[in-house]
């Protein structure tokens, strides 16, 4: 008769049974090639891919200020034109640096006072680099959340949106622009639409709008958002915060010479350089000075905005009464919110009168979302994407390189007019008394 089992053998065999189990469930999740193929093709898993990109981008932006030269362009001329200020001119007529006068509205000027007195006084630019760093890891944080709450992009493209963009990183880093810091301010302003605080969305924006104008290009979009998603009187709420805060920022230079301020910041009529143009250098300098062209432009922008609110954004609104209670029935998807904003955006930068090398950043970010919000395939997506971060790197512009972005850009927009795809609003629930 053999020996009866101990107690620890006993209770041994279940742990080793649990432990290969556990094994045997880690191996069939995490070694094998569905897994991973699944990590980089579905938007849903897109957070892992993008924590992973973003502890990348950190040593990237290092490795980019210690390895590669800044180049001085605007930096000094900001520092001089906000020392004015510091210095007790008020008067936008009188201020000015070595590039021209100042030309930004008052956000600008209070922003650049910040970096003013945290670099002593504009001097330290590497630590202003290093500013401009995190100020990049704050955007990118905030466009990989936009992009995680509406899960269209697949999320190896991420990996080409962060690794390949160059100029993206120049821009940051090497260039110390304004155009980051609006369109930092600008991605979270989306982030608080979504969230539906709209007053903190409206403030947002309009701040990043007191830092450069561009961001103007995306009121047509807003607007509607806001009206259908508040009603016409609440909106002309939010439009009222927007004002209000752009006014207090320039009370002191309102003081000092109103007409100054407002002809200076708010010149929409201002000459570009033909030098530094990145999309009309097929042109000849001539036309691209001329008040007619830029007519044309002007016009071309705003009947395809026109097209593209009735027919697309308000394509199933019929009357204005219908429009006016939409916000009663229904509510707005994430990604419809999205999908406006950045919409207007591209339609307003395929009709720009001049595209410096800095105005890459105002849509980069943006290009995925809207491609994959077409029928293109991935690979013509990548294609498209690689051929406009071609067309910023040539520098100088030349003849090709502006006609190959004006192609790409012709060929998202007609993707957009013809084959947009957004996610249903939601309907109301009625209410229960009904």
């Amino acid at each position: 008769m053999p020996p009866p089992q101990s107690r620890s053998s006993s209770r041994k065999n279940p742990s080793s049974s649990n432990l290969s189990t556990r094994l045997k469930s880690f191996s069939k999740q995490f070694l094998n090639l569905s897994f991973y193929k699944d990590l980089l093709i579905n938007p849903n898993r897109s957070i892992y891919v993008m924590f992973g990109l973003f502890i990348i981008e950190i040593f990237l932006n290092i490795f980019i200020i210690k390895r590669t030269n800044y180049t001085e362009i605007d930096w000094k001329a900001y520092m001089q034109e906000v020392e004015g200020v510091v210095n007790g001119t008020f008067d936008y007529y009188k201020l000015k640096g070595d590039t021209g006068p100042l030309v930004y509205p008052a956000g600008f000027v209070y922003i650049y006072m910040i970096f003013y007195y945290i670099t002593n006084l504009g001097r330290n630019i590497r630590l202003a680099q290093y500013l401009f760093a995190g100020l990049y890891l704050i955007m990118i944080s905030v466009i990989f959340y936009i992009y995680n709450r509406i899960a269209k992009v697949p999320p190896y493209a991420y990996i080409f949106m962060c690794l390949l963009a160059y100029r993206i990183h120049s821009i940051f880093v090497l260039r110390l622009f304004n155009d980051p810091i609006a369109m930092t301010f600008l991605y979270i302003s989306i982030v608080f639409l979504l969230r539906r605080q709209w007053s903190i969305a409206c403030i947002l924006y309009s701040l990043a709008v007191s830092i450069k104008m561009n961001i103007l290009l995306m009121a047509p979009a807003l607007f509607i958002i806001l009206l259908l998603s508040v009603g016409l009187r609440a909106t002309f709420q939010y439009i009222f915060y927007c004002a209000l805060l752009q006014f207090i920022f320039a009370i002191p230079f309102l003081l000092s010479n109103s007409s100054a301020y407002i002809i200076r910041s708010f010149d929409l009529g201002r000459q570009f350089f033909y030098i530094w143009t990145v999309n009309w250098r097929l042109i000849p300098e001539h036309i691209f000075l001329n008040r007619y062209f830029h007519l044309c432009l002007l016009l071309l922008h705003i009947l395809v905005l026109l097209y593209v609110c009735r027919y697309q954004w308000l394509k199933n609104i019929i009357t204005f009464k219908e429009l006016l209670n939409y916000h009663k029935n229904y509510i707005l998807s994430d990604d419809a919110i999205v999908t406006l904003m950045f919409y207007s955006n591209f339609i307003g930068i395929c009709f720009c009168r001049s595209l410096h090398y800095q105005f890459y950043v105002w849509y980069y970010h943006m290009l995925y979302h809207l491609l994959w919000s077409t029928d293109s395939k991935d690979i013509v997506n990548l294609l498209i994407l690689g051929l406009i971060e071609w067309s910023w790197n040539v520098y100088p512009s030349t003849v090709m390189s502006s006609l190959i972005l004006h192609i790409c850009h012709g060929y998202i927009l007609f993707k957009l007019l013809t084959s947009l795809t957004m996610k249903s609003n939601t309907k109301k629930i009625e209410k229960k008394s009904k």
